[in-house]
């Protein structure tokens, strides 16, 4: 295989209880990527379309994970990185993520399959400490193994897949704004009261159980986040507007998308998804601020080859 290309998913964090410790991976919304190898031992990224990212294979993720992962190989080929971005970055969806799982993932196919996925989820791993100083494994393990992901433990890295209900679909809004990741997570307590902590680990564990057992209920239940959304919101104009219209029109729950400014809602069914997604517009249309919104289904499985 001399070249190949992929999508790689679009990714929500947090999912409102599991801060730093879940995501999902989204099916309709990502990054298509185009892998070519080389003769002369470079990696190169020869193209960028979508948005305004660094050329530089120090400084583009992409490039960074695909450089470091050919080098630990010892191959003999280097290999020319095409990238299309189809959201921006800082939308709080994995835009980063989204390059870094791929780079991984796609370098892993031109090198025969030498490594496994935990070894491909470290590499996409650093490519997030190239994108914001920290080698975090929530979004890009969600791109990388699809549906819902646990992060139970980085010491030793341990993920831990969780089945996806068929009729689980996502909404969500993508204010044109940023939100620096730095800031969101200043603003963040260091400590918390243990009763907080109590109920944020129970929603965890209701989330958990409410997606093993199809339980809709019950996820919907377990979608409240005690200690990270009450200091955030205040970053994202009409946030509470948001959240309100998403539950009184329907939505299983809403919440912020890892460092936001994106706001999702996890729904039951895609005519739902579509009924959110106008309830959404109804709040931002008159708002001043530029939006995107998309609906999706969870990608069951990830990243996968264009041709697939």
């Amino acid at each position: 295989m001399d070249q190949l290309q992929i999508f790689s998913p679009a990714t929500v964090a947090n999912v409102s209880c599991g801060y730093d410790a879940m995501a999902f991976a989204l099916e309709s919304l990502g990054d298509e990527m185009t892998f070519r190898k080389n003769d002369l031992g470079k990696t190169r990224i020869v193209k960028i379309e979508g948005a305004d990212l660094p050329f530089e294979s120090n400084k583009n993720v992409a490039a960074a994970v695909a450089k470091r992962m050919l080098q630990d190989a010892g191959a003999n080929f280097g290999v020319d990185i095409e990238i299309v971005k189809k959201y921006k970055p800082g939308s709080g969806l994995g835009s980063s993520a989204a390059s870094g799982a791929g780079a991984a993932f796609a370098i892993n196919q031109l090198l025969n399959n030498r490594y496994t996925k935990l070894e491909q989820l470290k590499y996409a791993m650093f490519g997030e400490e190239v994108a914001c100083g920290s080698q975090i494994a929530d979004n890009v393990a969600a791109a990388l193994y699809g549906g819902f992901v646990l992060i139970r433990s980085y010491e030793p890295l341990d993920i831990v897949s969780i089945p996806t209900p068929s009729q689980l679909f996502v909404t969500v809004i993508h204010p044109q704004i940023e939100i620096k990741t730095e800031d969101a997570r200043n603003i963040l307590p260091k400590e918390i009261p243990m009763k907080t902590a109590i109920s944020q680990w129970a929603n965890v564990g209701g989330l958990i159980a409410g997606l093993h057992s199809s339980d809709y209920d019950l996820i919907g239940r377990s979608l409240t986040d005690h200690v990270v959304e009450p200091y955030r919101k205040k970053f994202i104009p009409h946030f509470d507007a948001l959240k309100r219209a998403a539950l009184d029109h329907g939505a299983l729950g809403a919440g912020i998308s890892g460092s936001g400014p994106s706001v999702f809602a996890l729904v039951k069914g895609a005519e739902m998804a579509e009924k959110i997604a106008a309830a959404f517009n109804e709040v931002y249309k008159d708002s001043a601020i530029d939006y995107r919104i998309y609906t999706s289904g969870i990608a069951k499985t990830g990243i996968t080859l264009s041709n697939e």
